[in-house]
């Protein structure tokens, strides 16, 4: 049979969640037999590791190279790319698995009335990571113009369908634009994430017997390692906790140096790389908690949904979307943002949670799962692109 729809699908990065997502809509999109162009980085130590993640799904795909868009910041040579890229697979659609790569320019121009990809109106749509203009966040020209451009392109019905992570936004922008193609998507729970934890810690190095604390991810500011080091440092002596930090990093100064001391007394392990998808994996299996000491971070997190696949209990800054979805699922529980003594607190509390408590944690983080899984994802991609048998809004 032919395909039914034939896409470009655009995902120009691969660092983070972003190989893992497009792995999952590449997968639920194949489902419906669609023709697939991948507009990704090919450079070799990228195409690594996106061949990592599509495994087998590598070999059905059409790919085009957006290596050099990646890497500039000029927002008319991304347009352009994207223009030549989507003649050159004869595509009908585009998806962007980031619409955020492309939104700050395109909506501060169409605010004052010009549309660089109008071509596209109608064709192109994708997910909306972290669309902070329409937050509560403090008001500046920058993000009023893009809010009035983005409700113009809306109203114009540029957008073949756009998805956001933030149930409690979509929620609010459905009641007020109630026929617009706006979706709710699930930040999903992998199904293939549950394992032995001693197992894991084997495989990794890991001592069998600490309570272990997991931050995964790069050691930016806004991720809170450093509040993380110095919640650590915090801790009682007679503590048994270990800090395990997971995923490349480029730490320098005073962080760098109280990491190292963590190290050298033993209470802090370090994986400073590229974690491939297996051993990532391992690395929540072997955790006993996570940590997100998010820092004024928007939107939600795919390490909580990867904390709570493996079911793990979750400590979280009280900020914004993340803060809000553990306290409200009661996923773990949160601190005052960017105060170390706070999450030291945290997990000395942590620490002492009893049996009975644990196991309603557990109860508590199924019902995420469910909400949040893989399965409710493929089904809001395959709604939005009007693939799951329902006409589109």
């Amino acid at each position: 049979m032919p395909p039914i729809n034939n896409i470009l699908i655009y995902e120009p990065r691969t660092e983070g969640h972003h190989p893992g997502w497009l792995a999952f809509i590449v997968e639920d999109l194949l489902s419906t037999r669609s023709r697939l162009t991948l507009a990704v980085d090919l450079r070799p130590s990228s195409k690594a590791i996106l061949q990592d993640h599509l495994r087998d799904m590598w070999s059905v795909v059409e790919t085009v190279d957006v290596g050099e868009a990646q890497s500039t910041p000029c927002a008319w040579f991304k347009w352009r790319s994207l223009q030549k890229t989507f003649v050159a697979s004869g595509a009908t659609q585009v998806f962007c698995c980031a619409f955020d790569e492309l939104a700050s320019n395109l909506f501060r121009c169409a605010s004052i009335g010009w549309n660089p990809l109008a071509n596209f109106s109608g064709r192109i749509g994708g997910i909306y990571h972290r669309p902070r203009f329409l937050g509560q966040s403090r008001t500046s020209l920058g993000r009023l113009m893009k809010r009035r451009g983005f409700y113009r392109l809306l109203g114009d019905g540029f957008f073949r369908q756009l998805l956001m992570l933030d149930e409690f936004l979509v929620s609010d922008l459905q009641q007020s634009h109630p026929k617009a193609p706006l979706f709710f998507l699930p930040d999903p729970c992998p199904d293939d994430f549950q394992g032995d934890s001693r197992l894991a810690r084997d495989k990794l190095g890991l001592p069998p017997a600490k309570k272990m604390l997991l931050f995964f991810g790069v050691g930016s500011r806004r991720k809170g390692l450093g509040v993380a080091v110095d919640a650590m440092l915090a801790l009682p002596a007679d503590s048994d906790v270990l800090l395990f930090v997971a995923g490349q990093q480029q730490l320098k100064g005073a962080l760098k140096n109280k990491l190292q001391d963590l190290v050298r007394q033993r209470r802090a392990m370090v994986l400073a790389r590229y974690v491939s998808s297996d051993e990532e994996k391992w690395c929540f299996q072997a955790a006993d908690a996570v940590l997100l000491p998010y820092l004024n971070h928007f939107g939600t997190s795919g390490v909580l949904s990867r904390a709570a696949a493996t079911n793990k209990f979750i400590i979280a800054s009280d900020e914004q979307l993340v803060g809000r979805l553990v306290r409200e699922n009661g996923l773990g529980s949160v601190f005052k943002s960017g105060d170390p003594q706070a999450l030291a607190s945290a997990i000395c509390d942590f620490e002492r949670l009893d049996q009975a408590k644990l196991l309603a944690f557990g109860e508590r983080i199924e019902l995420y799962t469910r909400k949040y899984s893989r399965a409710a994802f493929r089904m809001a991609i395959l709604r939005s692109l009007a693939l799951d048998g329902t006409k589109a809004p």
